[in-house]
């Protein structure tokens, strides 16, 4: 009888919307993994191939536009595909359960090593209409290895041809890849004579020659091939790098083996015919999906700088890491803090991230600022997936990583008054790096270097005078308080809460006496001197420590400070910019073609973004720094202002500024879906339209002028503006048009 009534409602539910079926969940995911057991060969194609280790694994899943709130799901878990297609299942059938959220927790009989499960699954809204079934999708769990226990996918590879040839000589060629990439190298060769070829790599070019001496880090090497006669495949070997090695970097995957980064590669020696097939690159990174997020703007500085990070973002993953670039290969928790948010931005793939954070919970690096930003990266993964396992595993280690030990009566932490004992250093993991031992305030880097075009200080710290209580450390301190009262909420552990809320007020009220300028309301470097730079006053904005009586004067000091920061503090400096409005500027940093821009990267020849601005200000600059792609995630989550007002994207923000770009347009992935936003000015005003993915609200804020009304779906709506938006809420899944007359 219940079987029959299944299939009765599922029957009516096909048609309960008009005479459209109701499509089944999509983007099916276990342990936030995306396809995990899609067919995998040793890396040879560039699919999502997942190594999951509990044996109650998170399903998660998004739904058709048509649901616009979720009710309920089933999900059926076998080990036959057939059992599913008969709607049976031998592992879990969770018959329907009543719930709001699109994702569940596995609840049937303990699943076995090794062996393949599949599963599909089907929802309700709130109004009792049901969904087809989803696709049937598949997934395997697999017997730890290691501590690492993170569900990950495998690193993988594509083979690519070169985009370019040229002929330079007889025997003489050079190949253009069109892009650089950690990758390996192969040829396809038909030779006359055993001989001996000069084969040359590298990541730039110069009259048509691989660059030997591009810069001190910019990758060139020079081998020789031996070849036999005969039509034969040859593979290059990398040389070991030894004093990468001597720091412990992070390794490639053993089963992919080492890679280089290059773009070019030339022979010489050569005198037969050579076409696309006859050199390949295998270029090696973390699963991508390249068609997740698009972006096209009418400016076209922009939609370079987009396609720069976003291509920046695969090209470093090749370690299933998020590294510093080629010269170490170590994750530092600044980099992660900006990879992190640019890889949501531009491919909805969260278990990097996570897999990055764990390791550096643990391998913690020297600077104060980077401890102070485990939090804030935690809080980003629980933001994104709407998943707070990873909150609750490492809880304790959270904890330790907002450096309160060190805090005095006032509340304000300082690096510099003996508390760094060995016991506080032991119990964050802190081993001597770099002859150093304990933490050492940074604030930006370099911190030392020319001056140089465009800014008026040596280094990257805008002349930072660093004292014994630091206004950046402090702002960083201040922001982990207040993410720590929110996980430490969201886990039910109110005593601690309390605790990080009474200690975040403390520290708000002392920032304020020791470091706010009377005078002029900005904010000073530190507790003995009155200078004030762009980095005191950038980190307090963007972390909400600036009064709004004293907002637009910082603002506009940060202004006329310009681009006095490095490419690592811009993220900063942006999200500062748009928290106070100054969404125009912000643009104008995004677009300008001045030396320290993004722009000048591609000007310089690279193809991912670069550790620093140029070379004239970091000679020993890598041309694979993912710190250098905030424009990535600051395009997709303030200008086109898609961020996840509630955990797991339930309710999205969504608050476009395109300052006086004619138009624009975004598509973006997440957990629940994708998000679309189009932005269009003509003479009558600016239409908008928006698509809300399904089972999902969202809160629309539109720009709004003084005389300016608001039309939805062509009908004006007497919505009065607030603080310069219309604010449209609780927006349900679908297609949605405004306008702004």
């Amino acid at each position: 009888m219940n079987k029959l009534l299944l299939i009765v409602l599922f029957l009516a539910g096909c048609f309960s919307v008009g005479a459209q079926v109701v499509k089944g969940p999509a983007q099916l995911r276990v342990n936030l993994l995306l396809g995990p057991d899609d067919t995998w060969n040793n890396g040879e194609k560039a699919t999502r191939f997942g190594a999951i280790f509990t044996k109650r694994p998170r399903f998660d899943w998004q739904s058709d536009t048509a649901i616009k709130k979720i009710g309920a799901y089933r999900i059926l878990v076998a080990t036959s595909p057939a059992l599913l297609v008969r709607n049976a299942a031998d592992y879990w059938d969770s018959e329907k359960i009543t719930s709001p959220f699109s994702h569940a927790t596995y609840g049937g009989i303990s699943l076995d090593p090794g062996q393949t499960y599949y599963w599909k699954v089907q929802v309700w809204d709130d109004k009792n209409t049901v969904s087809a079934y989803s696709e049937v999708a598949s997934f395997k769990i697999n017997k730890p290895v290691s501590a690492d226990t993170i569900s990950r996918y495998l690193v993988t590879f594509e083979k690519q041809s070169p985009v370019g040839m040229i002929n330079r000589k007889l025997g003489s060629w050079l190949f253009d890849f069109g892009k650089d990439a950690f990758g390996q190298l192969e040829f396809h060769l038909d030779i006359e004579k055993n001989d001996t070829l000069i084969v040359e790599v590298g990541e730039m070019a110069d009259n048509d020659m691989v660059s030997a001496n591009a810069g001190k880090s910019i990758r060139y090497t020079r081998i020789k091939l031996p070849v036999i006669k005969g039509i034969r495949d040859y593979n290059i070997f990398w040389p070991a790098d030894h004093q990468r090695n001597s720091r412990n970097p992070v390794q490639v995957p053993a089963n992919i083996g080492e890679v280089f980064p290059f773009r070019y590669v030339s022979i010489e020696n050569y005198p037969g015919f050579v076409n696309s097939g006859s050199v390949k690159r295998k270029m090696v990174h973390y699963p991508f999906a390249d068609e997740a997020s698009t972006f096209v703007s009418s400016d076209t500085v922009l939609n370079k700088v987009w396609e720069l990070c976003k291509y920046s973002v695969k090209a470093t993953s090749f370690c299933g890491y998020y590294v510093d670039g080629d010269r170490e290969r170590i994750p530092y928790e600044a980099d992660a803090f900006i990879n992190q948010l640019s890889h949501y931005a531009v491919d909805a793939e969260y278990s990097m991230a996570r897999r990055t954070i764990a390791h550096l919970l643990a391998h913690p690096t020297w600077p104060t600022e980077w401890s102070l930003q485990n939090v804030l990266l935690a809080w980003n993964d629980y933001m994104y997936t709407g998943d707070p396992s990873f909150l609750r595993t490492y809880y304790a280690e959270l904890r330790r990583k907002t450096l309160t030990p060190l805090a005095d009566t006032s509340g304000l932490i300082s690096t510099r008054t003996g508390k760094q004992t060995d016991k506080f250093l032991i119990s964050l993991h802190k081993k001597d790096f770099d002859g150093r031992h304990g933490f050492e305030d940074i604030v930006d880097w370099p911190q030392t270097g020319v001056v140089g075009p465009e800014k008026e200080n040596p280094g990257e710290t805008d002349g930072f005078i660093y004292t014994k209580y630091n206004s950046v450390v402090n702002a960083f301190y201040y922001r982990n308080l207040v993410l720590m009262e929110k996980i430490a909420r969201v886990l039910n552990k109110d005593m601690d809460a309390e605790a990080y809320r009474v200690s975040a007020a403390k520290v708000m009220r002392s920032y304020q006496r020791v470091f706010r300028d009377e005078v002029n309301g900005l904010i000073k470097d530190g507790d003995e001197t009155n200078h004030s730079s762009i980095h005191s006053n950038m980190f307090a904005l963007a972390f909400g420590m600036i009064p709004a009586a004293d907002m637009q004067k910082v603002a506009a000091y940060i202004k006329t400070r310009k681009m006095a920061c490095s490419v690592y503090g811009a993220q900063f400096l942006l999200d500062a910019l748009y928290e106070a409005g100054q969404d125009q500027y912000a643009l104008e940093l995004m677009t300008a073609t001045t030396v320290r821009s993004w722009y000048n990267m591609i000007r310089s020849g690279s193809t991912i973004s670069m550790e620093a601005w140029d070379k004239l200000y970091k000679p020993n600059l890598d041309l694979n720094h993912a710190w250098g792609t905030a424009p990535a995630n600051i395009i997709v989550r303030k200008l086109m202002g898609i961020e996840p007002l509630t955990p797991g994207f339930e309710t999205i923000r969504i608050k476009p500024m395109i300052g006086n770009l004619a138009f624009a347009k975004l598509t973006t992935l997440t957990i629940k879906g994708e998000v679309s936003v189009s932005c269009e000015k003509n003479g009558e005003g600016e239409k908008v339209d928006i698509i809300v993915p399904g089972a999902t609200t969202a809160n629309i804020y539109l720009p709004a002028g003084a005389d300016s009304k608001l039309l939805i779906e062509g009908a004006y709506q007497p919505i009065r503006s607030t603080n310069g938006f219309f604010v449209i809420e609780n927006v349900p899944a679908g297609k949605h048009s405004y306008a702004i007359r």
